[in-house]
């Protein structure tokens, strides 16, 4: 995904947006950086995290950004940010979290019209640099704010370090939230109110979809009025969010404990040992489970961090799947002999779970049962990161069903039926998946129980992923 963290303030705020951005460490593992204004220059940084924590690489540099009261940070699984650049607008720096699904329409279109790109991610256009020249061709910030919401196609939400101020901005029908803060110096805007906490911020308000608002010395301006739909995405509370942070006033934690309630309700399994949770976006759901079965929860997975902190890292899937193959160790003292229920926020590729089912195959468990804490991932996401790739066939769920089908191509009416629980091909799809993980019973969480875990209406909700639904 990625995450972002902005701050004016009447004092230095270096250390806050420091701080800050490193609460968003959790939601991406490719790049982060930095940008402050001084009140006469900007000044940014911009690292690797692919070997490195984000405080070990910008610690050292903090000295570089001494005196400035407005700075934005971010942690992205794209690409390198912040930009920064000269416009007729002025000088602004700018970060995103989203995913652009046209950026080379976008480009191509500008690169006819004579306008040049100066970053890349890999060999791609570097999608924060697209906005800001979107942006910049405006004659207003408001303007250029409008331009990006009406040409991208996918999501966007993003934070402008100006001359007058930060101005903060969310994705035109609400995919990924923004959170503003304050306290008796300044504001702050960011993706996780978790970073609020420790830094003495107080909540103040989610921004709308597609609303933008400038803070400054002045308090908080509305430049853009929020639109009347939205759709967060659903996965804020299944997985991304870090447990402490609320998104619409919801509680992420909360939110966990009442999936894993809902899947114990459905649940007809009586002779379980205990309930564990696949660290770590498992566990909440495992603990909201074994509440309400009332069965005992224990930690049989337990997750090696001081040397593997990072849940993403590294960017090679090869590499990934052994580094999170190597991080989570069984408790033999738990698991021989046992018959254990195990959560888990969602079944993408299937890879991992299979690995970890035969470590625990290996380390005694008699019977391993699945729960998963959202329905399975039947169509790829085109707004954020999430169970995106080149090829829906990543996905278990379509290789599944291409082997069932017989056949690549098949139509939507066939994708519905599978995304439909209680239908035969829907039970053909789980046995299948059960069976190729090599699990003993194998459960996925109903979207209308999802929706209710949640708390929002599911107009309000991005469930793309499970039914292919968007108000796009």
């Amino acid at each position: 995904m990625s995450g972002f963290f902005g701050c004016i303030s009447k004092k230095e705020c270096v250390a806050d947006v420091f701080y800050g951005t490193d609460y968003h460490s959790h939601l991406g593992t490719k790049r982060a950086g930095m940008s402050f204004f001084n009140g006469s220059v900007f000044v940014r940084s911009i690292h690797s995290l692919e070997s490195a924590y984000f405080r070990n690489k910008f610690e050292p540099e903090l000295h570089k950004f001494e005196g400035s009261k407005m700075g934005i940070g971010v942690i992205s699984d794209t690409e390198s940010q912040p930009i920064t650049i000269t416009s007729h607008l002025g000088i602004f720096s700018i970060v995103t979290v989203g995913r652009i699904d046209n950026v080379a329409e976008i480009a191509d279109a500008l690169l006819k019209e004579k306008i040049n790109f100066a970053e890349f991610s890999g060999s791609a256009i570097n999608a924060s640099e697209l906005v800001a020249i979107l942006i910049s061709r405006a004659e207003s910030f408001e303007e250029g704010i409008k331009t990006v919401h009406k040409t991208i196609k996918g999501s966007c939400s993003f934070l402008m370090l100006t001359e007058k101020g930060l101005i903060a901005v969310r994705d035109k029908v609400g995919r990924t939230p923004v959170i503003i803060g304050k306290n008796q110096d300044g504001y702050v805007a960011a993706t996780e109110s978790s970073s609020f906490t420790n830094l003495d911020y107080t909540y103040v308000r989610d921004l709308g979809p597609g609303e933008a608002v400038m803070l400054n010395g002045d308090g908080i301006t509305q430049i853009v009025a929020p639109g009347n739909k939205k759709q967060i995405c659903s996965f804020m509370w299944v997985y991304y969010g870090y447990p402490s942070s609320y998104y619409e006033g919801i509680n992420v934690e909360a939110a966990r404990y009442n999936c894993g309630g809902a899947l114990a309700r459905r649940d007809d399994l009586k002779d379980a040992d205990f309930v564990s949770g696949i660290p770590d976006s498992g566990l909440g759901h495992a603990i909201g489970y074994s509440n309400e079965k009332r069965i005992p929860y224990k930690r049989a997975f337990v997750k090696y961090t001081p040397t593997w902190p990072r849940s993403f890292m590294p960017q090679n899937q090869n590499m990934r799947d052994l580094v999170a193959k190597m991080k989570l160790i069984p408790n033999e003292a738990l698991t021989r002999g046992s018959n254990i229920i195990f959560l888990d926020d969602s079944i993408v590729r299937g890879t991992q779970l299979k690995d970890n089912v035969i470590k625990l195959i290996e380390a005694g468990v008699k019977d391993v049962h699945i729960r998963i804490a959202c329905p399975p991932l039947v169509y790829p996401c085109t707004f954020l990161n999430f169970s995106s790739s080149r090829s829906s066939f990543d996905l278990i769920t379509r290789r599944v069903i291409r082997d069932l089908e017989g056949t690549e191509d098949f139509s939507e009416d066939v994708l519905k039926e599978y995304s439909t629980p209680d239908t035969q091909r829907y039970n053909n799809m789980i046995e299948t998946i059960r069976k190729v993980i090599g699990v003993t019973t194998l459960k996925f969480m109903r979207l209308d129980d999802l929706v209710n875990a949640i708390g929002l209406p599911k107009e309000q909700l991005c469930t793309h992923c499970w039914d292919n639904s968007s108000c796009l």
